[in-house]
């Protein structure tokens, strides 16, 4: 679901709603276990600050659910291991935040289409949900996620 807490730019929420449910689909995520907010950049600014300490806009943030999880695999053992008694077998996977102000920047600068960048955004942090850190891993993530750019036509 992707919910449009901003009104600075013009987002095509409907074509996104879309793209999320076939991405899950692909990366076998139940629906319903994913909510994207589009939100303010004061607003990403105030999360990126207090959860990352960079004082600054970004493009988009994910929030683990209490359910995420915590190693990299794939996504239909993940929802297999949260059958665990008193546990949904569909778990709730997380949030992401994106900020589309930020998105339409980053598309011109990098020679994109807004709508391609909103997809790659989503894409990104779905991956994240999934416990992918290119931040620390040595390379996995970014080789997914170009994958999946790939076969999903994002290039």
């Amino acid at each position: 679901m992707i919910l449009n807490r901003q009104r600075r730019v013009r987002v095509p929420v409907a074509e996104l709603n879309r793209f999320l449910a076939s991405v899950q689909k692909r990366l076998r995520i139940p629906g319903g276990t994913i909510t994207v907010a589009l939100v303010t950049d004061g607003e990403i600014k105030r999360w990126n600050r207090a959860f990352r300490g960079k004082n600054r806009p970004t493009d988009v943030l994910s929030f683990p659910g209490d359910d995420a999880p915590q190693q990299k695999q794939s996504s239909r053992k993940q929802i297999r291991a949260s059958k665990a008694p008193g546990r949904s077998a569909e778990s709730y996977l997380g949030d992401i935040a994106i900020a589309p102000a930020v998105a339409r920047h980053n598309a011109r600068r990098f020679g994109r289409a807004f709508a391609v960048e909103m997809r790659i955004l989503i894409l990104h942090g779905i991956l994240h949900l999934m416990s992918y850190d290119h931040e620390t891993d040595t390379g996995q993530m970014d080789r997914r996620e170009a994958r999946l750019r790939r076969e999903l036509g994002l290039v």
